[in-house]
Parts: C-alpha cells; structure tokens; sequence
C-alpha cells in the first residue's frame, strides 16, 4: 500500500493547498457530525471534525458556527455519494454533504462532460473495488518526546486493529479497518499519541499506475470535482 497511499496523500494535499474553499466544507463536516450531538467528548464524529478542522487552522468562532448549525434550518445537510469512471482506467468514488441533492448531481455530471471518456456511473458499481480504512495520523516528533520508536507504536497498535503503518520523513500513519476507527483511536489515547488528524478513507484493492501524461490530463477532473462546495472526499484507484 506504501507508494499507493503515499501518491492519494501528497496529491490530495497539493490539491488542497490551491483551493479557497477548505473552510466550508470542513464546515460541513463539522455540522452534519453534530446532529448526532454536540459534544465533542461524546460524539466521537464530531471529535474527528473538529480535530481535522483545527489541523487546518480553521478558527474556533468557524468551528462553533459550525456546530450551532446543526440544530438550524442551515444546518439540514444529507450525505450522498457518487461514483465515476475516467480515461485510462481511473475509477472514482465520490462523497458529498448537501442540501440539494439534485444541484449536487447536476454540477458533477458537468464535470465529467468536459472531461472526454469520463461519465458518472450508477451507485455500487464501483465501491466494491475500495476498501474502507480508519486512516490515523501522527508526528514523529511526537514520537521522539515520549522515548517510543515507530516499532514500539507499531507493535502496540496491531493490539487495537492496526493492519499497517506508513511513514515518511515527519508523520506515520496508522491504517486499520473502518470498523476499528474508535479501537485506534483509543490505542493512541494508551501510548498518550496526540493525534493530528483522522479520517475514514477509501482506499484502492487495486492500485493502477498512469504516465506523466494521462495524469495530467485525470488531475484536470479531479480539481474540478475537489473545488465544488459538496464533494467532501474523492477517492481514485491512482497509485504507484
């Protein structure tokens, strides 16, 4: 999974980094985990919302705004998803948090008309070929303050759902089943790991490669997808 994972992380951030429109939709996320209640301590979603929305240096009034809107007319969000299929074999899983479905659907359709080959495809077509995975991040830096070693987290995870761990030069991070998400988590709070951000993610069960070429020309629906207001992840099956 290593090269695979590595690629969806750095291409989504770099993505992100041009994108204007990060604070609402991490609002979004933020009010629809709270309607299952409003407490942070409680509601583990929403716990996770907020923890990915500071990581983003989203300010707090955004954060309680956010919140209060959950019990408002603003806040009636649903979730829905989508998948797609592009050129060169690129398969595309997308979630959204809207108030109108109709509008949401509309706009993606556009997206993949400009796109030559590409087109939406009827749901459960394509998510059987993602796996669903609890996708925990940490700091090496962390890891240095309280005397443990990536083998130390490694071993003592596996004992809450752990199935890998990835590490590049300042962050690791810790992949285990959907289900587990809660487990992990509670193996972090036992080895007194701040955890820095945290997501369910959708990963490949086949990762495919693309020339410099073909990825370049996908990345052009993939921006236009990620900048639209309700889509809160994309996921694709571009690996290594």
């Amino acid at each position: 999974m290593g090269r695979a994972f590595e690629y969806r992380r750095a291409a989504k951030e770099k993505r992100w980094d041009k994108m204007s429109k990060i604070f609402p939709k991490l609002a979004k996320a933020i009010t629809l985990a709270a309607k299952a209640g409003s407490d942070p301590a409680s509601n583990a979603k929403l716990r996770t919302a907020i923890l990915n929305a500071k990581a983003q240096n989203m300010p707090k009034d955004n954060i309680d705004a956010a919140i209060k809107r959950a019990s408002s007319k603003e806040g009636q969000l649903v979730e829905v998803s989508y998948e797609g299929k592009a050129n060169h074999g690129v398969l595309l899983f997308m979630e959204c948090m809207t108030d109108n479905p109709t509008r949401t659907i509309a706009n993606l359709k556009s997206y993949f008309n400009k796109s030559p080959g590409a087109s939406i495809v009827q749901n459960g077509s394509l998510e059987f070929m993602f796996a669903r995975k609890s996708v925990l991040e940490g700091a090496l830096e962390d890891l240095q303050a309280l005397g443990l070693s990536v083998e130390d987290v490694e071993l003592n995870l596996i004992d809450y759902g752990l199935e890998s761990l990835e590490v590049d030069t300042e962050r690791f991070f810790a992949i285990g089943d959907y289900q587990d998400f809660k487990q992990l988590s509670d193996g972090f709070e036992a080895l007194q790991l701040p955890i820095h951000k945290a997501s369910l993610q959708r990963l490949p069960t086949t990762p495919i490669s693309l020339s410099p070429e073909a990825l370049a020309e996908t990345e052009k629906l993939l921006d236009r997808i990620e900048e639209d207001d309700d889509v809160i992840a994309l996921y694709s099956n571009i690996g290594d």
